[in-house]
């Protein structure tokens, strides 16, 4: 960390150091990404191909990124590019979600070991028998299912949300007894904006669920004008200390259009790396966790699955049909 950005000495920053420290990449390192990115350029060229990146990935994926944004967000660009493969940077349900969307296209995940944990806590033979279990006590129960989930669970769900409008859909759903699935977090936060009744699965992203209040209250204490962003992936306890509690798209925004200066970013990693990049008038905080499974994704693994057409997301056309009705509801309701 330079020495100019030590604002409370080396041990409080530690954890929270502002982000762009030069020693992160180091010349030669560089040297590297610029011969693999000009590789990448024309290849994408050469497949008519374009790379969609989360907001969770390391910051020379920005670099060859045609769009950028949340897991959502990008499936619906992939359905307008005038493409005909999809590079999905994310993880292996993000990829998916594209494919559910642009069935036409070839959809690339570079690494095949880029899961998801919260993903994988629910599948779709267990919630179909919660669901029946629940059914029996709730006539008019329906199924919410997060949008990090895999095209099955999405295919036996009524319904798909995000972390950005889960609330707003989950009151418009015609019910008042909500299964929601698989994120506990997400779904006690709905909790407290809705008067409907919300059962939750017992799942939690680990990268959130990790960070704690005392994280917070840490940087708070030296940091009083700082503005707290929190993804509601986190624990309760963590979002009652937010300034906002938002999507990564959410935090972007709000970032760019206040007045403030100072940001703690409370999410993966990776977003503080984009928002550096975008907006670097201002100066921004982690409080945040590595995604290992987001940083599985590489800028050399991006240029192999080009090179190779590795790795392509293949779907059984019921459950493709399946998980697109229930994200075309989400959309509908939205």
């Amino acid at each position: 960390m330079p020495e100019n950005q030590q604002r409370s000495g080396e041990e409080l920053f530690r954890d929270f150091a502002p982000l762009g420290s030069p020693a992160v990449y180091t010349r030669d390192r560089c040297d590297e990404i610029s011969d693999t990115v000009a590789r990448i350029r024309e290849l994408k060229r050469e497949r008519r191909a374009v790379i969609l990146a989360h907001n969770y990935q390391r910051p020379e994926i920005f670099e060859v990124a045609d769009f950028v944004g949340d897991s959502l967000e990008l499936a619906r660009k992939g359905t307008t590019v005038d493409a005909d493969v999809i590079v999905f940077c994310g993880v292996h349900f993000m990829a998916e979600t594209a494919k559910i969307l642009s069935p036409e296209r070839t959809v690339l995940l570079p690494d095949l070991r880029a899961g998801c944990s919260l993903a994988e806590s629910v599948d779709a033979d267990s919630l179909e028998e919660r669901r029946d279990e629940l059914k029996a006590v709730y006539p008019d129960l329906q199924v919410a299912c997060y949008v990090n989930t895999t095209a099955e669970v999405k295919a036996v769900c009524d319904v798909c949300v995000t972390s950005s409008n889960a609330t707003d859909i989950v009151e418009k759903l015609p019910t008042n007894n909500v299964l929601f699935v698989p994120d506990e977090n997400l779904a006690r936060h709905v909790q407290e904006n809705t008067k409907k009744n919300i059962i939750a699965w017992d799942g939690n992203c680990y990268v959130h669920h990790q960070i704690t209040p005392e994280q917070i209250e840490r940087v708070r204490k030296h940091l009083p004008r700082v503005k707290v962003l929190a993804h509601p992936e986190c624990r309760q306890d963590v979002l009652d200390l937010a300034d906002a509690v938002l999507s990564t798209s959410g935090m972007i925004g709000y970032a760019r259009e206040s007045d403030a200066q100072e940001f703690l970013v409370v999410t993966e990693c990776g977003l503080s790396d984009r928002l550096l990049l975008e907006l670097p008038e201002k100066t921004f905080y982690k409080s945040c966790k590595l995604c290992a499974y987001m940083k599985m994704i590489t800028l050399e693994g991006t240029l192999r699955s080009l090179e190779e057409m590795s790795h392509p997301i293949e779907l059984d056309e019921d459950v493709r049909a399946g998980a697109e009705r229930s994200l075309k509801r989400m959309l509908e309701l939205s």
